[in-house]
């Protein structure tokens, strides 16, 4: 009775645990309700462009400053992934209050200088555009008729103009680009009550339509004073304006866009930024608000089909495993130990005949491959612990800022796991150097990242892009290095060199076996074929995670993607044994690597396929969207590839102890 009392306690503190988990990570968990009159902080983050993968702060723009009085929360205190990820959240300075409809409000006036008139035509050129956040809700553009959502609103747009010039003995025509800033905009937010549930009122939706409009002035009203903030003072009266007012509402009219002077005139440009709020009745309740951010995701059917694609990879791997071990192997062995037994000549071939150098060391690159796999360990386990995190709730799919500190932070604290299992095979390895083992495993993996990061830094330094990091945050990532990762990597390896070497059905010879000269050539075929299924499991879903990460759609089906990890896991393990077996068959012992890299070269298939995603998906130009693109591909298929490659080599290897402690031999 004790015990089925104390079961349900333990159940009910981790239910009310979890919940309070998913409450603070997830957003939009626990739903606002606001009172009519609340201010709301509607807040801008960075100016981002399918075309070009080099964020730029919203503030780098000529746009209005962060109102006096409102500096010292005028900045969201974002995680250390939101670091990493260039988050740059903060207050827009517009004021929006709870059902307090506005028309025609002036935010700022400014004065143009040329540096920021070239900036501006830079981002109309390049497709950037603006995103704002209100009640942790991105904004939208969208059309119900046409079913089209796009984040964001473009910072303006670029129309062509045509001058021709005629002579007497000929015509001929300039075509022109002409920048037009959006200058106005009307923020539509989608609000639900229902007095019977909650009082007050929820946000389902928030919806910005841009204008440009170049102001004027009623003859009597003059344009406000111009002040380096750009905001009007607080007893200066509101301008009286022709193009927008309570009775004459914003519109789009090409007559009065707002130009941007080219560089060669010398008329300055003047804008005066103004707004709209409208408060909008939805009948949509608050837990269906982000239906309409993920219109342009596939449903799960699409995910279904990549599940039973990967499902049917697993069968037909599942069903030549089945042969080799339960028909195959399990024939040759029972005839051998029959011969054996009754003391007759016996002629051994295939992978019997290697019985003795089956279990020689690597006889090159020890250190290294021991390195690779223990770092494969961790970054399985990390993996592996980042998914649980996910199915859990414990992750959001909205907050890539969390998530990416969350994937950090798992890898650092699993640097025992490296350090471990990379003195333990460096041991059965028969090295002599942990120290040079143990440092290896430290640095090989973290400092190749490490060094691809400083060198996209360079770069996106030089360009000032927002996702340049500072230099506290290249400090945090090596303190977590040297202060946290090395340190549980020597703990590790500490106790893996305390234990006993990895025991062995059979000891290696002091002479080695002739290896077939064929065998080079099947090494570099397995290692082609090797990763051709692993990543034919996983590829389909592999698109839907590239969309996720450059062309700014959600991902939220964790639950289908942890299968889809397991089959990944059960793929590499079966295609390691069928190689493997195959290699023994043809009285090639030499394993410890191509375990590994048969496995390993998925790695190099997700690059691949990252070339293929660039050429035929993706329209970035220029040389540093190009770089950032590919050195995070490259860093990612790295990482991918020895965690492929580690469950490839302990699937083989416990295969080999299995098949051959099962045979009698002298």
């Amino acid at each position: 009775m004790k015990t089925t009392l104390r079961m349900k306690t333990t159940l009910l503190l981790l239910t009310l645990a979890a919940a309070t988990t998913a409450a603070k990570f997830v957003p939009g968990v626990v739903p606002n309700t606001y009172q009519d009159g609340d201010a709301l902080p509607l807040q801008v983050d960075l100016l981002t462009s399918l075309s070009s993968r080099v964020p730029f702060s919203y503030h780098s723009l000529g746009y209005c400053s962060s109102k006096e009085g409102s500096k010292k929360d005028n900045k969201k205190q974002g995680t250390f992934g939101d670091k990493l990820a260039g988050g740059d959240m903060k207050e827009s300075g517009y004021t929006v209050r709870v059902k307090e409809n506005v028309v025609c409000e002036s935010l700022c006036y400014l004065q143009l200088k040329d540096r920021d008139i070239r900036k501006f035509r830079k981002m109309i050129r390049d497709d950037y555009r603006n995103n704002m956040y209100l009640d942790n809700l991105p904004s939208v553009m969208h059309s119900s008729d046409l079913d089209w959502v796009m984040r964001g609103f473009p910072v303006g747009f670029l129309m062509q103009s045509n001058s021709k010039s005629s002579s007497s003995s000929s015509s001929s025509s300039t075509t022109f680009n002409d920048f037009y800033l959006y200058n106005h905009i009307r923020i539509v937010i989608s609000y639900h009550d229902d007095a019977t549930q909650f009082t007050g009122s929820r946000i389902v939706g928030l919806e910005i339509i841009p204008y440009s409009i170049d102001h004027q002035f009623d003859g009597d009203g003059a344009p406000p004073a111009l002040h380096p903030s750009g905001f009007l003072a607080a007893d200066a009266p509101a301008p009286s304006l022709k193009t927008c007012s309570p009775t004459n509402p914003a519109v789009n009219d090409p007559a009065s866009y707002l130009k941007l002077s080219s560089s060669s005139d010398t008329k300055d440009t003047k804008v005066l930024y103004t707004y709209d709020v409208d408060w909008v009745y939805s009948d949509s309740v608050w837990s269906d608000r982000w239906d309409i951010y993920l219109s342009g995701n596939p449903d799960d059917e699409v995910h279904i089909f990549s599940l039973v694609n990967s499902v049917m990879v697993i069968l037909f791997l599942s069903g030549i495993v089945a042969m080799i071990l339960l028909r195959t192997l399990n024939k040759e062995i029972s005839e051998y130990n029959e011969l054996s037994t009754l003391e007759e000549a016996q002629e051994e071939s295939g992978w019997k005949l290697v019985h003795s150098d089956v279990f020689r060391s690597p006889q090159s690159h020890r250190t290294l491959l021991a390195v690779c796999v223990g770092t494969g360990v961790q970054i399985g386990v990390a993996i592996f612990l980042v998914m649980c995190c996910a199915v859990a709730g414990a992750m959001s799919p909205t907050d890539k800022g969390q998530s990416l500190t969350t994937i950090i932070l798992l890898y650092v604290f699993c640097g025992s796991f490296a350090g471990y299992h990379s003195a333990r095979l460096y041991k059965l390895f028969g090295g002599k150097n942990w120290k040079r083992n143990t440092i290896g495993t430290a640095i090989a993996f973290p400092g190749a990242i490490l060094t691809l990061f400083f060198v996209l830094d360079v770069g996106l330094l030089y360009e000032g892009a927002a996702t340049a990091v500072s230099f506290t945050t290249v400090l945090t990532i090596f303190l977590l290095w040297v202060g946290v990762s090395t340190p549980l990597v020597f703990v590790g390896s500490y106790f893996g060199f305390r234990k006993e070497v990895l025991e062995t059905p059979l000891k290696a010879t002091m002479i080695a076996r002739h290896i077939p000269e064929t065998s080079n050539m099947n090494m570099a075929l397995g290692v082609i074929l090797g990763g051709l299924l692993p990543f034919g499991s996983v590829c389909i879903e592999l698109f839907f995670i590239m969309s996720s990460l450059w062309l700014s759609q959600i991902y939220y089906v964790f639950g289908f993607l942890f299968a889809v990890l397991m089959i990944l896991t059960l793929t590499c393990a079966e295609i390691s044994i069928v190689m493997c077996y195959f290699q023994l068959c043809n009285e090639d012992y030499r394993w410890w690597w191509r375990s590994f890299l048969n496995t390993a070269s998925t790695g190099g298939y997700l690059f691949a396929y990252s070339i293929w995603y660039y050429v035929t998906k993706l329209q970035l130009e220029g040389f540093l969207s190009a770089m950032v693109f590919f050195t995070y591909n490259l860093m990612i298929s790295l990482a991918f590839g020895l965690f492929t490659g580690a469950i490839g080599f302990f699937a083989a290897f416990i295969f080999i102890k299995r098949i051959y402690a099962a045979i009698k031999v002298d």
